[in-house]
């Protein structure tokens, strides 16, 4: 019995979700994201900053208005003080002449009794239009006439309140204060602490895209096989190299090596392509290994190399250097069980025989090639080039 669709193609699902990639996870929070956080807390701490201060203001005011008050009832009770002293005064007098009657009034007493019915007026005015539930002056208390142990009540009572209001407003002004002067310190420590993290991650961000860079410019400047130097980054080399040389009083001479390697073509046909490439990896590192540090061994392409010497001092030593290469090739061919693979070289020299080090690798490559024409597996030294 054939078997369903569905059961064909579900297994076939399941191996495209396994071959699906999986999407990089976030290991915390973006910079859009912290910046968001920051500026929420810094919006949400200046609005309590703002209550807080115009709740400060209102204290003040309420002290003021308190202070006033105070102001008033002392005023008040100045006024209460004179007309008492007139009034011992009076009695004073009553009992010098004996007179049972009760006299009248003098003028400096009345003048008193209406002073203080006019500032009871004035205190009143501000105790009664105060917002709070202040105790309230009646009307009754402003005539001339009120009683005065009525009045000496009433004016106890509001001083008792008004500087009990007082303290209150200026208690509740000194810890609103001290809750701003908190707030400020906290959004302080947040901005500074949001900048540093912003700095941080700038700079982390700033590291990462230097890193992405120098990979960037590794891979554009080096074969991607080898690790080898492109011959981009060859030419780039030679030039400051021999820039240098030019500019010291006795200029240093430079040398090109180009290596090819016979019958490596054969290798890929008969081989294949896999044995191919881990022969190139496999000389590059041999390659890299038998020049000096300061020498540059580049991947000019395919199945060729080119050595850059930075410095010599006689042909002996660039022709050391191209039996040293030549050897790593038959080991390599040795060690991997290949046994035809071999290498044919050519050398340029600047500034003797070649006076322009832009034709080192022109005439380093044709003297090469004169070399596979004469039976390859050697090397040999460029000629007089202009």
């Amino acid at each position: 019995m054939a078997p369903k669709a569905s059961e064909i193609s579900t297994p076939i699902r399941e191996r495209q979700r396994a071959c699906k990639p999986a999407l990089p996870m976030r290991s915390g929070p973006g910079p859009a994201t912290i910046a968001f956080v920051s500026f929420l807390c810094l919006l949400i701490g200046l609005l309590f900053l703002a209550l807080q201060i115009r709740t400060i203001f209102s204290d003040q005011l309420k002290q003021e208005y308190s202070g006033l008050v105070l102001e008033g009832i002392e005023r008040t009770e100045s006024a209460r003080n004179l007309v008492r002293v007139w009034q011992r005064q009076s009695d004073n007098n009553i009992a010098r002449s004996g007179q049972p009657e009760q006299p009248e009034p003098s003028d400096d007493y009345r003048r008193a009794r209406n002073d203080l019915a006019a500032r009871l007026a004035s205190l009143a005015a501000l105790v009664n239009a105060s917002p709070s539930a202040a105790p309230r002056i009646p009307q009754s208390a402003l005539s001339p006439d009120a009683n005065l142990d009525d009045t000496d009540a009433l004016l106890a009572v509001e001083s008792v309140y008004w500087r009990a209001q007082r303290n209150n407003d200026s208690a509740d002004a000194r810890t609103r204060i001290a809750r701003v002067a908190s707030m400020l310190i906290v959004l302080s420590a947040c901005v500074f602490g949001a900048l540093i993290t912003a700095l941080g991650m700038y700079a982390k961000r700033t590291r990462q895209l230097a890193g992405e860079s120098h990979k960037f410019e590794h891979a554009a400047l080096h074969d991607a096989m080898t690790g080898l130097p492109n011959r981009r980054k060859l030419f780039a080399t030679l030039a400051e190299t021999a820039a240098r040389s030019s500019g010291n009083p006795t200029p240093q001479k430079i040398a090109v090596i180009y290596i090819d390697l016979d019958g490596f073509k054969q290798v890929n046909d008969s081989l294949g392509h896999r044995i191919g490439d881990e022969f190139l990896v496999a000389v590059s590192k041999r390659f890299r290994k038998t020049v000096r540090l300061v020498d540059v061994v580049a991947r000019f392409g395919g199945d060729e190399f080119v050595v850059l010497v930075r410095e010599f001092s006689t042909t002996a030593e660039l022709e050391a250097i191209a039996q040293r290469l030549i050897d790593c090739v038959l080991q390599t061919d040795e060690q991997m069980g290949i046994g035809f693979v071999s290498a044919s070289i050519g050398i340029a020299s600047f500034p003797n025989p070649v006076r322009d080090f832009h034709q080192l690798v022109t005439a380093a490559d044709e003297t090469m090639y004169q070399v596979k024409r004469n039976g390859k597996n050697g090397y040999a030294f460029a000629t007089q080039v202009s």
